[in-house]
């Protein structure tokens, strides 16, 4: 009889062979990742056929995913991070927070593997990214992102990051939230949140300021 063990294993493999296409764009290391909407639907397909069920849940000190089949459990934690970018109240922190925990504890259950990530960051001194032009030497263009994101702190950068994350996310399923959060945000911090966010992405907001008159 399977447990909840072999139930998990047996959904991993399913997720593997599985056409997956990553959406998430990090313009700051130059690589691209998984978000939550590019594998979530399809894991809570696979968990329906085989029994299980996930519940994601937050505490001050921790994030944790439990896996269920209705007998034994899986439970995966992970220590809770925090968020501090100006412009956005306490529940705009929290919610940013809580986004990027539960996206790594999916990850971390179905173990998906991000090459990418690993590509961009090591190889270098002092962990920097692997620059395209030290391996290959392509044309030099300026954009009129360039730089937006030099007056930022590193905390401030990954608060951003984890802000871009939700709007891409959001632009998909509820443009006006999507905007709304792009709003709340000071003049300097919409500009580096712009310079985080794919064509796609840029693109539907403009659509959709559009129809707002704006």
């Amino acid at each position: 009889m399977s447990n909840v063990y072999t139930k998990l294993m047996a959904a991993r493999l399913k997720l593997q062979n599985s056409p997956l296409k990553k959406s998430g764009k990090n313009a700051c290391a130059g690589y691209s990742y998984f978000e939550l909407g590019d594998f979530l639907p399809t894991v809570q397909n696979i968990f329906s056929d085989l029994g299980l069920c996930g519940v994601v849940s937050y505490t001050k000190e921790l994030a944790t995913l439990t896996i269920t089949d209705g007998t034994d459990s899986i439970v995966i934690t992970s220590p809770m991070g925090s968020a501090a970018l100006k412009g956005c109240h306490e529940v705009q922190n929290v919610g940013a927070v809580e986004t990027y925990q539960r996206r790594y504890l999916w990850v971390t259950a179905m173990e998906i593997v991000e090459h990418d990530v690993l590509d961009a960051t090591t190889g270098t001194d002092k962990g920097a990214p692997i620059k395209k032009s030290e391996v290959e030497a392509p044309k030099q263009s300026i954009t009129p992102n360039a730089g937006a994101l030099d007056n930022f702190t590193a905390d401030q950068k990954d608060s951003l990051a984890l802000i871009a994350d939700k709007v891409a996310g959001w632009v998909k399923t509820d443009i006006a939230k999507a905007h709304a959060e792009c709003e709340s945000l000071e003049n300097d911090e919409k500009v580096g949140l712009w310079a985080l966010l794919d064509s796609k992405t840029r693109s539907a907001l403009k659509d959709y300021k559009k129809t707002l008159g704006a």
